[in-house]
């Protein structure tokens, strides 16, 4: 078992950052692909960034591409996304995820998920 959790979501303007982190405890960190996905009130759950486990493979949402940052310390079993520039349209609950196998575009291959942490952007 993993247990993943999260922490640093908000509410904050358009333009502005926020930073999250996903905590890991159970199995060894870096044995596994980690990556964030989100899900925005009525939508479906979407891939926003995922990375490798020795951190030297990384891709990104178009819709978030240049903007965030995905980033890992196998040290501290945490994985990070730094979020720039936000707009109205990345507000989500955004959730982190591990598995084994990476690149983690899909829900098939998540082997665990976070509880969540909401991200709001105000107009």
């Amino acid at each position: 078992q993993v247990q993943l959790v999260e922490s640093g979501g908000g509410l904050v303007q358009a333009g502005g950052s926020l930073s999250l982190s996903c905590a890991a405890s159970g199995r060894t960190f870096s044995n596994y692909a980690m990556g964030w996905f989100r899900q925005a009130p009525g939508k479906e759950r979407k891939f926003v960034a995922t990375i490798s486990q020795s951190g030297a493979i990384i891709y990104y949402a178009e819709s978030v591409k240049g903007r965030f940052t995905i980033s890992r310390d196998n040290a501290k079993n945490t994985v990070y996304l730094q979020m720039n520039s936000l707009e109205p349209e990345d507000t989500a609950v955004y959730y982190c995820a591990a598995g084994r196998v990476g690149p983690l575009y899909t829900d098939s291959r998540i082997n665990y998920w976070g509880q969540g942490t909401q991200v709001t952007v105000s107009s």
